[in-house]
């Protein structure tokens, strides 16, 4: 991977394809590696850019006190640095929430919102004893070697069968999890709020949600749909948190389509469906 500068701290990233940016956000517990197949499918028609946030797998790690704002001006120096104009935001879990967050930070920066799996931040989208136990179950996990709970999250990523590659993969990513990384990162999502960002929402946005998501259950889904005015909501039948990697066939067409329909349109918000 290259890296880049941004405000002190190194960022790993790679670029490959060639056409409009497409930048894409991977999840907490992971890195640039869970684009690993859509680094492939989309570069036939975009520059796909896939970085590790700060504290995640080749980059610096951040400051304890690092918020969600921190992540989202440092991913929009990132942007910046590479010369990316108007890219799509594909984010996928905690990145979805930091996809909305850079979108209030920097409204004119996105052309479109991609949110997988995502959350207006925890305490945005979920009960308070959900945040709170969430937050003190990673805490703990992060003070401890990763061999001793990779495993208690698969169930929670997948709602059906994967190969055993996919799986190997995902536990190679968790394994390679820090606390300084981890413990800023679910600190500073687990706190942020953003369902008064959503109404501001003006760029086409895609929706993409598991109907057997348990992390993201189809409440915050819809939260966030009825929230935002220029979403679309699809839901995958039968799959879990991480589509991209349990369904990556039909996850790759959603996006595919999303994609090619916002550039065909005339710039402007998009209508509901």
């Amino acid at each position: 991977m290259e890296q880049l500068d941004v405000g002190g701290l190194r960022i790993a990233f790679e670029m490959t394809g060639a056409g409009p940016p497409l930048v894409l956000l991977h999840g907490g517990l992971g890195d640039h590696r869970v684009w690993r197949r859509q680094l492939d499918t989309f570069a036939d028609a975009w520059t796909v850019v896939v970085w590790d946030a700060p504290g995640c797998g080749g980059s610096s790690d951040p400051p304890g006190t690092f918020g969600l704002s921190d992540y989202a001006d440092c991913l929009a120096g990132l942007v910046t640095g590479l010369g990316l104009v108007r890219p799509h935001v594909l984010g996928l879990s905690f990145g979805g929430g930091l996809a909305i967050a850079l979108s209030d930070r920097y409204p004119d920066l996105p052309r479109s919102l991609v949110l997988a799996s995502a959350y207006a931040g925890w305490a945005g989208s979920l009960p308070p004893e959900e945040v709170d136990r969430r937050l003190s179950m990673a805490t703990a996990d992060a003070e401890r070697p990763p061999e001793e709970w990779v495993e208690h999250y698969l169930p929670t990523f997948f709602a059906s069968e994967v190969d055993q590659e996919v799986i190997d993969d995902t536990v190679a990513m968790m394994l390679d999890t820090r606390p300084a990384g981890m413990l800023p990162m679910l600190r500073a999502f687990a706190e942020a709020d953003l369902r008064s960002v959503l109404p501001g929402i003006s760029v086409p946005t895609l929706l993409l949600y598991g109907d057997a998501d348990v992390r993201a259950p189809l409440p915050v889904a819809e939260g966030l749909h009825a929230a935002i005015p220029t979403s679309q909501l699809v839901l995958l039948p039968g799959v879990g948190h991480v589509h991209n990697l349990e369904a990556p066939e039909r996850f790759d067409e959603q996006v595919r389509r999303f994609l090619l329909e916002v550039e065909a349109a005339p710039s402007g918000p998009r209508a509901r469906s």
